[in-house]
């Protein structure tokens, strides 16, 4: 098998001295490069661009610079997509991302993982396991998916969650690990956060 068909199955694989994969990484980071260099307001020529990056795109999406990724073909996303400043995805396996999902600024989708032990650590090996994120979901700042991990439909992650297992559908979730803080019900619609709400009131 080669590293890449080691990094497909699941299993341990080195991609440092792969020559297919060290070039699908080089060729991706500099369309990266010319994506987030091309203006703000070249709307069509960023969405042309961003096209030739990613392995799948479905109706409108907007994604902001910088944005950076392993290999880009591995990334799927759906209509109505949003990804605030700095959206870094390490597709070494499959991403795919539902319906009217958003992002804010900071976050990270990893699919890359590490042996613990050190010694194959600094070997440069690594494992690859895929990550699926539903219809509906809100990201806040600053959060980490980690490899293999699947979130439902119609969820909220809060800002700063570190999200290392699956979470269900029709929740809100946060922390470090991320965890469900509670069912999103129909009492939810026109409601302000709470801390709307303290800020709404100082204005």
């Amino acid at each position: 098998m080669t590293e890449k068909e080691k990094g497909k199955a699941g299993l341990f694989y080195n991609p440092n001295y792969d020559p297919e994969l060290t070039k699908e990484r080089e060729r991706v980071k500099d369309r990266c490069f010319e994506y987030n260099n091309i203006p703000p307001s070249h709307r069509e020529e960023r969405k042309t661009k961003m096209k030739e990056i990613l392995g799948g795109t479905k109706g409108d999406f907007l994604i902001e610079s910088p944005f950076n990724c392993d290999y880009g073909y591995n990334i799927f996303i759906g209509e109505n997509f949003y990804a605030n400043h700095n959206l870094v995805i390490l597709d070494t396996a499959r991403v795919t991302i539902g319906d009217n999902v958003f992002f804010a600024p900071g976050c990270g989708i990893y699919c890359a993982g590490h042996p613990i032990d050190k010694d194959e650590r600094n070997e440069g090996i690594e494992y690859a396991l895929p990550v699926t994120i539903g219809d509906d979901v809100w990201v806040g700042g600053n959060v980490a998916i980690l490899p293999g991990v699947t979130i439902g439909s119609n969820v909220v992650i809060g800002a700063g969650s570190v999200v290392v297992k699956d979470i269900p559908s029709g929740v809100i979730a946060a922390g470090n690990p991320c965890r469900v803080i509670r069912p999103i019900t129909q009492s939810d619609k026109g409601r302000f956060p709470s801390i709307a709400k303290k800020f709404k009131k100082q204005i």
